[in-house]
């Protein structure tokens, strides 16, 4: 039997959750499916410039299932650019840390604070 996944922490939901190739022919295009808590590894990492290990440390997980979900996430990413497939981001196991006690501190979660 498979351990439970533990809730991935991300700092915020992405402002779009469908993005695709402009110049599409047909409506039946194919959709790559990224769960949020991919989307959030890539943030940290590829925007925010946070080391793998620092990602982890954010997300609350380990650093070899931040580096297995940072790499799920670059391969979808490459399919869609590639391929001109459609990616669609929701979904996964995670809890936004925008409210919570201890929140990681990063401006992404303090940009809706009022001062």
């Amino acid at each position: 039997m498979p351990r439970p996944h533990k809730c991935r922490r991300v700092c915020g939901m992405p402002r779009s959750q469908i993005f695709g190739p402009l110049d599409a022919q047909e409506s039946g295009a194919q959709v790559i499916n990224m769960t949020i808590d991919e989307f959030e590894a890539i943030r940290l990492i590829d925007l925010e410039g946070l080391k793998q290990d620092e990602c982890a440390e954010r997300m609350e997980i380990a650093r070899t299932t931040a580096q297995a979900i940072y790499n799920s996430a670059r391969t979808k990413l490459a399919e869609c650019l590639v391929a001109g497939k459609e990616l669609h981001i929701a979904g996964g196991n995670y809890i936004v840390c925008n409210d919570r006690p201890g929140h990681c501190g990063c401006r992404h979660c303090h940009r809706d604070q009022v001062q």
